[in-house]
């Protein structure tokens, strides 16, 4: 007796399989379980086979921006699964539109943080391996670009934000215009900070870690340069918050420009007189050369500078490594040169005056 198939069976079963897929919470499911394999699979791909690829090169930049990308595909995907089978279930209107809003500003929002990690690795990586010249992408430029892409990319996201809600950003434009002129009017100071933050970043007067004096006594390190201020760490450990606009518009001395960090100091003194100025020059430039805080590269010298009232004005000038360490190795010369000319009998100097006293007598003789 032969095996005879039951196709009418066979059609039943299909048709209640077909109708069981029919129905909107299964078929959701469905939906959002496909989403997760291809969501899984594209990421296995990105990080496994294009890793792969990306490794054999002799560049770090493409594996890093597949490290940073492979995420908001695999979520991009998901959500987009998972926005289907919301519609589907055939929920009210509202609450489905909420929903898939959700899940879009949940997309726009990684998509927009992985394009400016990825972004700033690329400048990063091309500031290091650029052969520069008049390339405007430079270490001491990066804060420009990176103040830049923060702005540019919120921007954007902010722009596909309202789409995936459904504003009219048309209308929204035109309003927004008229609103940003009259902040721009209230908060003028504010623009000009930020305006005085480009132009700063752009110009490069100083840079991180420089130390630097403004025309208001302000003196210590570059700590951060923002958009709107600039921070200086003093040399008392008080940070010091100046606006962009006040410093764009000041004197600034950058004591560590130039094409060495290192700093010449003069100390000026008198000594009366009379002195040997022999002795007195052989004094001064010992000190100087036996300081182990003293470069030996230039060599310290003394100048004759000039005939003061007193005595005879004279300059030690020397090299020291750092700006910062001026006060510190200045009062060590300072003593030292105090002691030594105590020891040699070189006399500084006091101020002198000769005062003529005019008495009633001598005015009489004088008539």
């Amino acid at each position: 007796m032969g095996f005879s198939p039951n196709f009418s069976a066979m059609n039943d079963y299909l048709e209640i399989l077909f109708t069981i897929i029919q129905k909107p919470i299964l078929k959701a499911g469905l939906y959002v379980i496909g989403a997760l394999v291809t969501a899984k699979l594209a990421d296995w791909i990105i990080t496994r086979v294009l890793s792969r690829l990306a490794s054999r090169t002799a560049s770090t930049i493409d594996d890093r921006i597949i490290q940073i990308l492979h995420r908001p595909i695999y979520y991009s995907i998901l959500f987009m699964g998972l926005g289907i089978s919301i519609q589907l279930f055939q929920l009210p209107e509202i609450i489905t539109f909420v929903l898939i809003g959700l899940f879009k500003s949940a997309a726009i929002f990684i998509w927009s943080i992985a394009l400016f990690q990825s972004f700033m690795h690329f400048i990063n990586w091309y500031s290091r391996h650029k052969t520069f010249g008049e390339s405007v992408v430079q270490p001491h430029t990066l804060p420009l670009f990176d103040n830049i892409g923060k702005v540019v990319i919120f921007l954007v996201a902010v722009y596909f934000m309202l789409i995936s809600w459904n504003i009219n950003v048309t209308g929204l434009l035109a309003s927004t215009t008229i609103l940003a002129a009259i902040l721009g009017f209230a908060a003028k100071d504010t623009v000009a900070n930020l305006f005085a933050g480009f132009f700063i970043m752009a110009d490069t007067p100083y840079k991180l870690g420089d130390y630097i004096n403004l025309d208001g006594g302000e003196r210590g390190f570059v700590k951060q340069i923002g958009l709107r201020s600039t921070r200086i760490m003093t040399r008392d450990d008080i940070e010091i918050t100046l606006p962009n606009s006040l410093i764009a518009n000041s004197k600034i001395i950058n004591e560590s420009g130039g094409p060495k960090e290192k700093e010449r100091v003069r100390i000026t003194i008198s000594v009366a007189y009379g002195s040997d100025i022999d002795q007195v020059r052989s004094v001064l430039e010992g000190i100087a050369k036996n300081s182990e805080n003293v470069c030996k590269n230039p060599e310290p010298r003394m100048r004759f500078r000039s005939f003061g009232d007193s005595g005879i004005t004279l300059q030690l000038l020397f090299w020291i490594e750092k700006p910062e360490d001026r006060g510190r190795i200045t009062d060590e010369l300072n003593t030292a040169i105090y002691k030594q000319f105590t020891e040699e009998n070189i006399v500084i100097p006091y101020p002198q005056r000769t005062i003529h006293v005019k008495t009633q007598d001598s005015l009489k003789i004088s008539k």
